[in-house]
């Protein structure tokens, strides 16, 4: 089979210069003894100069006649002119790619060979298109971390700017309004606006038709699969309100004792107590650091006591942010026991339903003390009602993007965002208020800023930790290793040069 092959191959190089000669001089068809395949067309596909071998490609034959018969003549020259092969761009194809192609190796591409051309480059098959769409998806890739950046930053951005504008405002109506059970009252009515501008927010984006009644039933399904009843709606609504209530109200009387960046600083001690209480009640995973971490913020609450000794408004105040922080941590434990998979829906139905059970149940709080002279509001024109607007709107701003960016983003960039009103706080305290804090003061909120970070340590970072010191320390020894090699290359070279062989000792 390889003899005839080669004989065939032979016989074939050897007549196609006859086959040009005989169409460049307008002769007839070539005679079927010149090919000697039998049923099978010869075409070369490449066409040289100065005499170099063609590349020669077996095809099927398009046209065949009985035998006996004659072919038509008429347009022979330019019939056989298309017939005859171009001259490819590359050149000649190497040895290798003859034999294939006369072999008719199984899955062979013409073109393709492991070795290199004569112009110096390896030939490859790429699919069309590759390129450019590997391009587009590497580009879609880039334009998705840097929109998830950015948006985490503005989230981040958001909400410190918020809870900084909260307190800045709170410290402002003091001034003329010192009501601060008031202030909470009216600021938490404001959730009822949690669930239409949910609402209002879903059918802009979404297309489906629902009537507001219809996705407030369907939101609320954690309260069981009958629905919201009196029941159900007075038993897990009134623990979170009440938790609510005590955290503003205990926040804000905090305000009226210490510096807005003292309390808030106190206020981060609240993601300790949440670590502490999700250890205790919900089990969740033990971690050496975060102990450290609520040792710190103990410690700091500790030393801002200390500040100015224990007793005064100093002590009193930091007790009150104390508070604050403690049933602002019970609230997010119960909420993460209750609606831990809650969607976004649910969250917005259940912040609604609290503004109502405020707005109906505990109504009767401020009029107590109205009546009792604790707090005495004055005439409803008297009333500030721009700062308590503002101060409303920032709160509602504030609360929505924790409830909903925990939801739809990292838990970590609310922390974050909660952490920076530190330093916005104190900012504002030394650029507006001119407050000078002392030397405890500071230690007392660096530490506690400190332990708050170590809190928003991943449960794995020990072990992401150990894994990138290993890959690390690979890519020193790896480096060290081509140094070494360099070195004796260098050296080798340089021995050689001189006329002298370095022997290196074991």
């Amino acid at each position: 089979m390889w003899i005839w092959t080669y004989t065939s191959c032979l016989l074939i190089v050897d007549a196609a210069p006859r086959v040009s000669r005989m169409c460049d001089q307008g002769s007839s068809p070539v005679p079927s003894d010149l090919w000697p395949l039998g049923p099978t067309m010869i075409s070369t596909e490449s066409v040289l100069e100065s005499g170099d071998q063609p590349c020669i490609r077996l095809e099927p034959l398009k046209n065949t006649h009985l035998p006996g018969k004659t072919t038509p003549t008429g347009g022979s020259r330019a019939a056989f002119m298309d017939s005859i092969p171009k001259v490819t761009a590359n050149g000649v194809h190497d040895i290798e790619d003859r034999i294939l192609r006369i072999t008719g190796y199984y899955g062979y591409n013409p073109g393709y060979s492991s070795h290199r051309r004569e112009d110096g480059s390896e030939s490859h098959t790429e699919t069309p298109g590759s390129e450019t769409s590997g391009e587009s998806r590497s580009y879609q890739t880039c334009t998705n971390t840097a929109l998830k950046v950015l948006g985490g930053l503005l989230l981040v951005l958001c909400v410190s700017s918020s809870w900084v504008g909260t307190t800045q405002v709170v410290k402002l109506t003091f001034q003329s309004f010192s009501c601060p059970f008031f202030i909470s009252w009216f600021s938490s009515n404001w959730n009822i606006l949690f669930f239409p501008i949910y609402y209002s927010v879903h059918v802009v984006t979404t297309r489906e038709k629902q009537t507001p009644i219809q996705k407030f039933r369907e939101c609320s399904k954690h309260f069981g699969e009958d629905g919201m009843t009196l029941k159900l709606f007075v038993k897990r609504t009134a623990p979170f309100s009440i938790l609510w209530t005590l955290t503003n109200y205990l926040y804000l009387l905090a305000l009226k004792k210490l510096t807005a960046t003292d309390v808030s600083a106190l206020y981060c001690c609240h993601k300790a107590f949440v670590f502490l209480l999700s250890w205790i009640v919900l089990k969740d995973r033990f971690m050496g650091v975060r102990i450290v971490a609520a040792i710190m913020a103990i410690t700091g609450i500790v030393m801002m006591a200390y500040a100015d000794g224990f007793h005064g408004d100093s002590f009193v105040g930091v007790a009150l942010a104390v508070g604050s922080a403690s049933t602002s941590a019970l609230y997010k434990v119960l909420f993460k026991m209750f609606l831990g998979s809650a969607n976004l829906g649910e969250v917005a139905h259940f912040l609604s339903t609290m503004g109502f059970f405020n707005l109906i149940f505990i109504s009767c709080v401020p009029l107590i003390l109205y009546f009792t002279k604790v707090e005495h509001w004055g005439s409803l024109s008297s009333l500030p009602w721009g700062y308590l607007c503002g101060l409303a709107g920032l709160w509602l701003v504030f609360n929505i993007l924790v409830h909903v960016g925990v939801v739809l983003t990292y838990p970590i960039l609310i922390s974050i965002g909660t952490l920076l009103s530190v330093p916005g706080n104190a900012a504002v305290d030394v650029l507006k208020h001119e407050v000078i804090f002392s030397v405890v003061r500071l230690t007392a909120t660096c530490i506690i800023c400190l332990g708050f970070l170590l809190l928003l340590l991943p449960e794995e970072w020990d072990s992401v930790t150990l894994r990138f010191l290993a890959t690390i320390a690979d890519k020193k020894s790896e480096e060290h290793a081509e140094e070494l090699t360099e070195s004796s290359v260098h050296t080798r070279s340089r021995s050689r040069a001189n006329g002298t062989v370095s022997i290196p000792l074991a």
